[in-house]
């Protein structure tokens, strides 16, 4: 079952969701849905109210509202931990029990996100000016956006010729994965984040366009190798990784022999953008 952990945005509070592919509905957290209606300042205000109101719900037999999922996302730590989630139609439910000025205005977010996504299953673009957005809104440099969409793009072709090959979700293509990074940056994908002091965080959302443009490199060559060498197992398809991977190694080497600056390290792409804001700012001051 394919899952998209996103965070959405309502009046400047974050609300995370789970996209289900397969059964093509939202599903979101009910303590971050509490957290808005009741202005909680705190996570474990939101549980404590969600508590009560689960059993009184319970009590009145409103099992509809009550028999909710629970599906892992990210907390505040960084980590990920089994949340009370409900679809669309739940929430509407369960907003009825909640007194709270902010019930109608999120009432109406709510049916937004889920036209939104509807939406962009008939126009792929919709979903590509939202994903922009979503960066923007995060502190991300227009620049390091535009590379990122691309490589979302290339990412994409790129697991679509491994589909087309037979190979599977999950085990495959995070092997695959791993090989194309270790053979142009030298570290495997948790070496890598662990450099860039990762742990469950998107390594490709935290590396500087240069990485990005390698990375980039990297698995759009490891695509047409495939596509021209028409692996016919696994191992082949490993063969066709491990080239792709080593097309950009070459770039990232003659790049580093050239500016004496290693590309792989610990800067993500907002460290970068802070660095350059703040050396900005130290010319201002020097020119006064």
């Amino acid at each position: 079952m394919d899952k998209k952990n996103e965070i959405k945005i309502f009046e400047d509070k974050q609300v995370r969701t789970v996209w289900d592919e397969e059964q093509e509905k939202w599903y979101i957290s009910i303590i971050d849905v509490i957290a808005v209606l009741t202005e909680q300042s705190s996570y474990q205000g939101a549980r404590n109210y969600w508590k009560v109101l689960k059993h009184r719900l319970l009590k009145e037999g409103n099992q509809s509202v009550t028999n909710c999922n629970q599906l892992k996302m990210q907390s505040s730590d960084g980590k990920y931990y089994l949340t009370d989630v409900a679809d669309t139609e739940q929430l509407f439910r369960l907003i009825q029990s909640i007194p709270s000025p902010k019930a109608e205005p999120f009432k109406l977010w709510l049916a937004q996100v889920a036209s939104e996504r509807l939406d962009e299953m008939q126009d792929p673009e919709l979903s590509i000016d939202r994903a922009l957005q979503q960066y923007l809104n995060l502190g991300y440099s227009e620049n390091w956006i535009n590379q990122r969409l691309k490589s979302i793009e290339i990412r994409k072709e790129l697991t679509n010729e491994w589909k087309k090959r037979g190979l599977k979700e999950g085990v495959h293509f995070a092997t695959l994965t791993d090989i194309i990074t270790k053979a142009w940056s030298d570290k495997t994908t948790k070496e890598y984040k662990i450099l860039k002091g990762l742990k469950k965080e998107n390594l490709r959302d935290n590396m500087t366009n240069t990485e990005l443009i390698l990375n980039m490199l990297a698995e759009a060559s490891a695509k047409d190798i495939s596509e021209a060498i028409n692996p016919k197992t696994f191992d082949e398809s490993k063969v066709a990784a491990k080239q792709g991977g080593t097309v950009a190694r070459k770039a990232r080497l003659e790049l580093e022999a050239r500016t004496r600056k290693k590309v792989v390290s610990s800067l993500t792409a907002k460290d970068t953008l802070q660095l350059k804001q703040s050396n900005k700012q130290n010319l201002k001051k020097k020119k006064k």
